[in-house]
């Protein structure tokens, strides 16, 4: 295909963006988002591992960790990689937010964390997830992987909880290729993180080369001419081998990268982040507009934010009102190039690599969000006149 879109919104970077250098890339996302500390590890995924590792190291006698049924499988991987038990909690009906009453029922003297989940950059109830957790003596620790830019109350998400980490992965605003930072305003939790840090990630000069080189290579091929190359024949290949974990990317492997971020890439990432704040306020205006056009489709229900949230948007997450109109939808739009795809294919214990990590078990909401679900990308490059033409075959599909 001439043109594909992206199934995010991406922040594009620049070729001046690439020049040799060092700075200070922690601190300057930190100033922006009006935090004293931000500790930057090679991923998401690790920052996760360095931080429940922490915890542990502080609550050793607590072995548990409470996550989302639908989520994204790197964080069962990541809890398995830190030595700890995958607990999962059912979605309340027809959202992301986990199923309050299971939370209480879950949570124990056996829980370390609960991990309430920002999804499409939308705001979790964190609030839920601190009432059980300091019933019980747990942490919260805030998943806000697709959140960087996200507030709530005037305030960044990953303050209200315990601790929070972001990802820098990409797709997802602000990228290194990969990279994640570690927020808490907690002093204990900081230096257990520092220290966790110290005794779990190492120099790794091979994977400072592979990211580099990855790094340049989405600074060239992020463009419409391009992803049809790098995204969209590998998506369409996966989806016509009828796998549709490859198609999204959910093929994970065991082993996690645990590794130190180049002096270079934190400079690439430094130079591109005074562009972030105006990416992000003109996607957000883009997402509002679109909202409101899918919000008067009978049978569409798209996530927005709630009082008091200013969310940042990736992509819009929506649900249809089953799955098999879900997938009519999807057989129109999946392959055409315009940006719709899906976030995670299945509950986490429908994975077949995820077998021996998360157990199976009734969780009727996380695979009805599973089978249901949807998401139409927020890029700039999405224009008014596709958008439509998805909002027309959407209508189609619900009927």
């Amino acid at each position: 295909m001439s043109r594909e879109l992206p199934p995010t919104a991406g922040l594009p970077l620049q070729l001046t963006d690439l020049w040799p250098g060092r700075a200070p890339f922690a601190e300057r996302v930190a100033e922006w988002l009006g935090v004293d500390h931000l500790q930057l590890e090679c991923s998401g995924t690790a920052a996760m591992v360095v931080a429940l590792r922490a915890m542990h190291r502080l609550r050793p006698q607590r072995d548990e960790v409470i996550v989302p049924a639908w989520t994204c499988p790197l964080v069962a991987l990541a809890i398995h990689r830190a030595g700890l038990k995958l607990r999962l909690c059912d979605l309340a009906p027809d959202h992301f937010d986990m199923d309050f009453a299971q939370l209480c029922a879950l949570a124990g003297q056996r829980t370390l964390a609960i991990v309430p989940t920002h999804l499409a950059g939308r705001v979790a109830d964190v609030n839920a997830a601190l009432d059980v957790a300091h019933r019980v003596g747990a942490y919260v620790l805030e998943d806000a992987a697709q959140a960087l830019g996200a507030k709530q109350g005037g305030r960044t998400v990953g303050l209200l909880g315990d601790a929070g980490f972001f990802s820098l992965a990409v797709g997802k605003g602000l990228t290194l290729f990969e990279g994640g930072l570690l927020l808490t305003r907690d002093p204990v939790l900081r230096d257990a993180f520092a220290a966790s840090h110290d005794a779990t990630i190492r120099a790794d000069a091979k994977m400072d080369w592979q990211r580099a080189l990855e790094l340049v290579g989405y600074t060239l091929a992020y463009r419409p001419s391009l992803l049809s190359l790098a995204y969209g024949r590998p998506l369409r290949k996966a989806l016509a081998e009828n796998d549709p974990v490859a198609a999204v990317g959910d093929d994970f492997g065991p082993d996690i990268p645990l590794h130190t971020v180049s002096h270079w890439r934190q400079a690439v990432g430094a130079r591109a982040l005074p562009r972030l704040p105006a990416f992000l306020d003109a996607t957000r205006g883009q997402a509002l507009r679109r909202v409101e056009r899918l919000r008067r489709i009978p049978g569409i229900t798209v996530f927005h934010d709630a009082p008091g949230q200013q969310g940042v948007w990736p992509f819009l997450l929506l649900t249809l009102p089953d799955e098999a109109r879900r997938d009519a939808a999807l057989a129109s739009l999946w392959t055409t190039g315009v940006g719709v795809s899906r976030l995670f294919i299945h509950a986490l214990p429908d994975y077949g690599y995820l077998r021996d990590i998360a157990a199976d078990m009734p969780l009727p909401n996380a695979r009805s969000f599973a089978a249901r679900s949807l998401t139409i990308t927020n890029s700039p490059w999405l224009d008014e006149a596709t958008f439509e033409s998805i909002c027309v075959e959407l209508e189609r599909a619900v009927g």
